[in-house]
């Protein structure tokens, strides 16, 4: 186990720095180069406060403190932390099975608030029997997390050394350009999201996206291949931009429904009939989706289901299930309505 010393030595200060800026001390003046450097020691060590003699002894005292599952959970998200109905109605599955097994969620962290070194420190210095994430995170931090929490459960993360859940990216693309060419369309468009240190190209849906437009003999516009990073005003200026200056594909694929809805709106803004001039699919099936100008045609996925998976996957592990890893796919289903 790594002690304050190995933390000194590696972030090359003092231990009584090292201790300062775990303990958020700011008597003295400490640059933000230098509790950078610790904190990026602290997490390359899997770092953890030593209890105190009091501490440790009453943890002996505490009859249930063995038994005790403390579970978090790690949210995806973009711009604000509870703003996406997909992922609330995945945390609302979780929470519903948690509360059937007897237990809850300990805490709620985002990956951006967990690339704050002093913020992952702290939230997993205690001991986290299980946890659930809900993306990949970067890669550092997701080593970090493995070397101190015992079971984790993906959801559609890449992680192949973990159990994972979700619905399949691939086949849900493909299932909706062949509706749109169904439906007599050849220029298709996508618009999709990804991390800025990504490529879109690279994502599972737009690989359905672009076989699926291949297989069928038609050609991708790469002026109809948008990345609007899963941010509306983003997806609305691109889209807007199209609208103005009439490149308009008579068809999109949009692999959100809140980014198809955000479309939807800028295209009725512009006066642009839909689905007469331009049909639009989203994915997720979102509750508020039904209810779009006009009612929008989507695919659904099981997201509460996808949560309850994830904890009976969670706590089959930390029930001692030694398997290798699982990779559960839920199934999808077209849900057409008046968009398209």
């Amino acid at each position: 186990m790594s002690t304050i010393r190995d933390v000194a030595k590696l972030a090359t200060v003092s231990t009584a720095t090292v201790s300062r800026v775990l303990n958020n001390d700011t008597t003295y003046k400490i640059t933000d180069k230098t509790r950078e450097r610790v904190w990026q020691a602290v997490t390359q060590l899997n770092y953890k406060l030593t209890s105190s003699p009091k501490r440790q002894a009453g943890a002996k005292d505490d009859s249930t403190s063995q038994t005790t599952i403390k579970i978090g959970c790690v949210l995806s998200v973009t711009k604000n932390k509870y703003n996406d109905p997909y992922f609330m109605s995945i945390l609302s599955g979780i929470e519903e099975r948690l509360l059937h097994t007897g237990h809850s969620i300990a805490f709620i962290r985002t990956g951006p608030e967990l690339d704050d070194k002093k913020i992952l420190f702290n939230t997993f210095n205690e001991s986290i029997t299980g946890l659930i994430i809900m993306e990949s995170l970067k890669s550092e931090t997701y080593e970090y997390l493995r070397n101190q929490v015992p079971h984790i459960v993906g959801i559609d993360t890449e992680r192949g050394e973990i159990d994972n859940v979700g619905y399949d990216h691939y086949n849900v693309a493909s299932l909706a350009v062949n509706h749109l060419i169904e439906k007599g369309h050849t220029n298709i468009g996508f618009i999709g999201g990804s991390a800025a240190s990504s490529n879109l190209k690279e994502s599972r849906r737009y690989r359905g996206y672009y076989s699926s437009m291949h297989a069928a003999g038609l050609s991708v516009n790469p002026d109809w291949v948008i990345n609007c990073f899963w941010d509306e005003d983003i997806c609305t200026e691109i889209v807007n931009h199209l609208c103005q200056t009439n490149n308009l594909p008579t068809a999109f694929f949009v692999a959100s429904d809140l980014m198809a809805m955000a479309a939807l709106n800028n295209l009725y803004n512009n006066e642009i009939s839909v689905p007469d001039k331009v049909a639009v699919i989203g994915l997720s099936n979102i509750e508020v989706s039904k209810y779009s100008n006009p009612p929008l045609t989507t695919i659904d996925v099981p997201t509460n289901e996808i949560g309850i998976v994830a904890v009976d996957l969670l706590l089959d592990r930390i029930n001692r299930n030694s398997m290798l890893p699982k990779k559960v796919i839920l199934p999808t289903r077209l849900i057409e309505r008046s968009s398209t």
